[in-house]
């Protein structure tokens, strides 16, 4: 059986299976619905993390102004969050940073630190936008890693061999070609280099249009596991599902097993319909090392936020049965 390598998180948001499905829902999804805050329509595509007991994250909060900023909210069991009305501000050498949008977060604990990496709308482009705080009150702007045009940047939770790992999806403004996972490493945040393509797109028929780094990536004793969206084009629109892949332990920039089958796809009606209909879209998982249990939280059809629940023995067993 696989085993995470990792904390204890006892107080995980957690629900029995009902069937022998690889990963299954929460049965009162979604977590956060609709106008959640004063001003804002609709959250989703959002980080939680465990924080000294308790469950926080920040948040995609798309406001009634149809811009979207980042909010701080915070739950005791996981699963019913309140959020503050202020979006957060971030500092740069001692000045507010001001945002054009700001969306699709994430956030990774590396050693004290809690990284916030979003999409941001950096002089017109979108960039990758990397901050940090240590009490989800005060945040600083570390750097913009990349070149625009580049989005969902996600950072591994620990150093590998004293560098730093990002995850990101080189891209243009708009739904094309641009559909591929790269991996690039730094040894101080800051300057990015050694660019390597991981994962293409196109690899079965539910994620040929693109791919994206969902989830920081979770260690096991079987490598690096990572949960990632994939999307495809129909003849009614996108579809974004939910996918699943083993790097090596070692060196992340080796695949070891990539799943074939999608893990979860729109089924259910607030993933089918909503402001962007027939999307998937996982950010955050919280992980229990003891149990091996995983929550997933996840964007649905761009409207609300759901919760998703696996094991990693279940998960891994699935790409190792349908892997290559």
């Amino acid at each position: 059986m696989a085993r995470i390598i990792g904390d204890t998180l006892k107080n995980i948001p957690w629900q029995e299976p009902t069937s022998d499905a690889p990963v299954w829902r929460y049965s009162l999804n979604p977590v956060i619905g609709r106008n959640p805050v004063e001003n804002v329509a609709r959250i989703f595509n959002s980080a939680v993390v465990p924080y000294k007991g308790k469950f926080v994250g920040v948040f995609r909060g798309e406001t009634v102004t149809g811009v979207p900023y980042l909010y701080y909210g915070e739950s005791l069991d996981g699963i019913r969050f309140t959020f503050n009305k202020e979006r957060i501000r971030f500092y740069e050498n001692g000045k507010e940073y001001v945002f054009q949008y700001a969306y699709d977060p994430r956030v990774v604990k590396v050693e004290d630190d809690y990284y916030v990496i979003w999409c941001d709308g950096k002089d017109g482009y979108p960039s990758i936008g990397l901050g940090k705080t240590r009490d989800f009150i005060n945040y600083e702007i570390v750097s913009h890693p990349f070149l625009p045009f580049n989005r969902n940047g996600v950072l591994f939770p620990e150093k590998i061999d004293g560098k730093y790992y990002m995850l990101s999806r080189p891209s243009d403004s708009g739904h094309t070609k641009f559909g591929d996972i790269f991996i690039s490493e730094s040894k101080d945040l800051i300057y990015w280099g050694k660019h390597e393509l991981l994962m293409r797109c196109g690899y079965e028929w539910w994620q040929t249009l693109k791919i994206g780094a969902g989830c920081a990536p979770i260690k096991t004793d079987e490598g690096w596991l990572i949960i990632y969206h994939g999307a495809n084009m129909t003849c009614s629109g996108y579809v974004y599902s939910l996918g699943a892949a083993l790097l090596d332990k070692d060196d992340p920039k080796k695949v070891r097993l990539r799943c074939t089958n999608f893990l979860l796809t729109p089924e259910e009606p607030y993933e089918t319909c909503g402001f962007v209909p027939n999307v998937i879209f996982p950010c955050a998982a919280l992980c229990d090392a003891e149990s091996g249990r995983i929550a997933v939280y996840y964007g649905g059809a761009d409207t609300v936020v759901g919760l998703a629940f696996t094991t990693v023995d279940r998960i891994v067993d699935y790409i190792k049965k349908y892997g290559r």
